[in-house]
């Protein structure tokens, strides 16, 4: 990658889903795995792709320059097959989020406030809002079709801030995979993606011809405010009639569910194809995944205090807000012993225990501000359980492990009990996938092995949870 478009911000691209193994610089993460690349310097990506089909995607990984940075990453077979009968043609679907001012200067500003960063003005299939925004209702994306043939579609949810449902009008879609693992397939007409979320579903064209809709728009969880127009696209049959022909072509209207619908009733038909390899001597975490408020530091000016009462969003896991820093990435802090970029005290459970998704108190609201990091012995196998919370609002939080797939063996609403929930265990054919959405005010429960070495034969693993606020800086 040469650093040319990007003129005034460093940038890094993350390869979103590949197992980097043993090249965990090429990760992707700024100030994680290695320092941004400079305007006008350049960097060769080399990583090894194995053991992985289907699609994922790439991302610019610094700041908020995902918004804009991003495509589709389709991985082959060398000789090409499919678990399912064989579409005639492939299309990626990126979904997509869009502010009309510089992504960077709207993070910029709710890091400087301590707000809520403003919501986005439109939602895109393949770059474009579509025909209910004005902006651009005549360079609407159209998918062509035959009629009798089916095609493969391959969606990602590359929208920034917000888990989306897609659908297509009139149209059943079977899905047959998430990220880079077949699924038993089922029917659907609804779609719901998490934030870095990839699906694969075929769709017939069994339908009159004509152009149908094809929309996305927001799911939304949290009781915050959002972008609730929709985004569209066409899916067009080639023998519809054309308009030059003097005749009206019908334009099929979509159903899609409420903004604040379930999203669990799509996320737990999904079940891997292969059987699962869930193994016990587990490493057992406990995070707590939410948001937080942050007193206004003394001195502070009000300006720069804008959350409630006064106060600085934030987002923390097991009460910890994420420092980045901006001198050394942690993976070179790590390899070449430089100290005071991270400690490795990161908890492995929450430090108190109470009742996540109720009446918080205040009390609990407040995170600390540190660059901590767990570290997990070469070849463990992990399981964590992602607990939500009702910290100023729940939501539903996209979990991604860099680098890894896991399983989803579990999940559901409250507060996780060993005592009950071990019982909806799903150890035959869990899900493999490399981000999850935890539900609002829910849990979600994962497994994987801590299979990337490191140096010393240790692995630091990086979980990261995207919110809608910016992680702890100094205002």
């Amino acid at each position: 990658m040469k650093q040319e478009l990007m003129e005034i911000y460093a940038v890094l691209l993350a390869m979103h889903g590949v197992k980097q193994t043993r090249t965990a610089w090429a990760d992707g993460p700024e100030f994680i795995t290695q320092c941004p690349i400079r305007p006008g310097g350049s960097y060769t990506y080399c990583f090894i792709i194995q053991g992985q089909e289907g699609k994922l995607w790439w991302h610019a990984h610094s700041s908020w320059l995902r918004a804009t940075v991003y495509g589709a990453l389709i991985i082959h077979q060398t000789e090409e097959f499919y678990p399912f009968p064989k579409p005639k043609r492939e299309t990626p679907i990126l979904l997509g989020e869009w502010w009309d001012a510089n992504p960077i200067d709207v993070v910029r500003q709710a890091t400087r406030t301590g707000a809520a960063p403003n919501v986005s003005n439109a939602y895109t299939i393949n770059g474009q809002p579509a025909d209910l925004y004005r902006c651009s209702s005549k360079d609407t994306t159209v998918v062509l079709v035959d009629s009798g043939e089916m095609n493969l579609l391959r969606v990602i949810n590359a929208a920034l801030n917000q888990p989306l449902f897609f659908t297509v009008a009139n149209h059943k879609l079977t899905v047959v995979g998430a990220d880079t693992s077949y699924v038993n397939p089922f029917i659907t007409s609804v779609l719901m993606l998490g934030q870095g979320q990839t699906t694969d579903v075929l769709i017939t064209g069994d339908q009159t011809p004509a152009r149908y809709y094809m929309a996305a728009h927001a799911y939304a969880s949290a009781q915050a405010p959002f972008d609730n127009i929709t985004t569209t696209a066409f899916l067009e049959y080639k023998n519809t009639p054309c308009a030059f022909q003097g005749i009206k072509i019908n334009r099929i209207s979509p159903y899609l569910p409420a903004f604040n619908d379930t999203a669990t009733a799509f996320t737990t038909r999904l079940k891997a194809q292969e059987r699962s390899r869930c193994q016990l001597k587990l490493t057992n975490l406990f995070f707590t995944v939410g948001l937080g408020l942050n007193n206004c530091p003394r001195g502070a000016s009000s300006s720069s205090c804008q959350g409630p009462n006064g106060t600085r969003f934030t987002a923390s896991m097991n009460n910890v807000s994420f420092v980045l820093q901006s001198n050394f990435s942690i993976l070179q802090a790590h390899h070449q012993g430089i100290p005071g970029i991270f400690s490795t005290d990161f908890p492995a459970v929450p430090p108190v225990k109470f009742d996540y998704t109720g009446n918080v108190s205040r009390s609990l609201w407040q995170p600390v501000s540190r660059t901590k990091v767990y570290k997990l012995k070469y070849g463990a196998r992990v399981q964590v359980v992602l607990q939500g919370t009702s910290i100023v609002t729940g939501e539903n939080h996209p979990i991604h492990l860099h680098g890894y797939d896991f399983y989803i063996i579990a999940e559901g609403f409250g507060n996780f009990s060993p005592q009950t929930d071990t019982a909806k265990y799903n150890l035959v054919d869990p899900p493999i996938r490399n981000t999850t959405s935890v539900p609002v005010n829910g849990w979600s429960v994962i497994r994987f092995v801590a299979n990337k070495p490191g140096e010393r034969r240790a692995t630091n693993v990086y979980i990261f949870t995207k919110q809608f606020y910016a992680p702890s800086v100094k205002p």
